[in-house]
């Protein structure tokens, strides 16, 4: 195991929670699901820290951030990029849209049209964009953090399931504490000295990280285990749609980086609990109860369900 590769997680963790305060589960899986090579989508009610969040990650993690306001009129060539003629010459320049950047931030991702939604996918699947016929490399890393308000809110459409099924793990920041609560008032309330984040890491760091995390070992025994989890979401009465095979590589991967965050070179059957649910409730469909779609929190209180009802091996 790679002492150094953990001492650079830990300090991460410990700067980010300088600026977000009472959160550090949700710190240490996002900061895994980048180590992963996946996507974040943040989902809650705005003023809870998910714009914050991001930013400290960025800070952080070193690395080149852009943030994107969707709204109804922001069109897919501002994420891609689009080709314009040149007054001069008269060839086609292409300028580059938001997501060429290392986290790219994806504000308020369900305020926008589909077919922007859309422009996200091979970004998201292949880090490349095309447009028009040519296919460009994104930077690397290359992290969509997105947030998204409660279905139902004002102005806001659900993601489609192929859209939805590119996030490595869906999370609800979710109200603080009173004492934490109290701690960000003090905070706020001090400008004289504000929680500046520093950086302690950089993009070349994360992506050495990332191989290193191919290299714990993962028993055949719990990859049946992951697998037996996901046939059981499938033959579950109270799900239409169980997860797919791609739920199944995302929860392998961040079993594996939640084993190098803990500093093993193995992972056990705990590791893939704690990120299972995250990881998968997202890409499940419920049957309707009485006509009625259940709730987020319902479906992963479903799929918890079948985590913890699946026997475990020994390992």
């Amino acid at each position: 195991m790679d002492t150094q590769a953990i001492a650079l997680l830990k300090r991460a963790t410990d700067e980010i929670k300088r600026s977000v305060i009472g959160k550090d589960d949700i710190i240490i899986k996002i900061l895994m699901t980048i180590c992963s090579g996946g996507h974040v989508l943040l989902e809650d009610i705005p003023g809870v820290g998910k714009t914050t969040i991001a930013t400290a990650f960025s800070d952080a993690l070193g690395l080149e951030y852009n943030r994107m306001q969707f709204t109804s009129d922001v069109m897919p060539a501002d994420v891609t990029g689009f080709n314009i003629p040149d007054r001069q010459t008269g060839a086609f320049e292409f300028k580059k849209g938001a997501v060429f950047c290392n986290l790219f931030l994806a504000d308020e991702i369900n305020r926008t049209s589909s077919k922007t939604q859309s422009a996200l996918l091979e970004a998201m699947e292949e880090e490349t964009v095309t447009v028009d016929g040519v296919t460009r490399q994104l930077p690397q890393p290359f992290i969509v953090l997105a947030t998204q308000n409660p279905s139902g809110s004002a102005g806001t459409q659900l993601l489609p399931e192929s859209q939805l099924d590119r996030f490595m793990i869906r999370l609800s920041i979710g109200y603080p504490k009173v004492s934490d609560e109290v701690n960000i008032l003090k905070a706020k309330a001090d400008k004289l000295n504000p929680r500046k984040v520093e950086r302690v890491m950089t993009a070349q760091d994360i992506l050495k990280i990332r191989k290193l995390s191919y290299k714990i070992h993962v028993s055949d025994e719990v990859y049946d285990y992951i697998a037996r989890i996901s046939a059981a979401t499938r033959s579950d009465k109270r799900l239409e749609l169980g997860v797919s095979p791609r739920g199944s590589i995302a929860s392998a991967s961040m079993a594996r980086c939640t084993a190098m965050f803990r500093g093993r070179d193995y992972v056990i059957p705990d590791d893939v609990r704690f990120v299972y649910t995250d990881v998968c409730a997202h890409r499940v469909i419920a049957a309707r109860v009485k006509g009625r779609m259940p709730s987020e929190e319902q479906v992963k209180a479903i799929v918890n369900d079948i985590v913890l009802a699946t026997p475990s091996p020994k390992v």
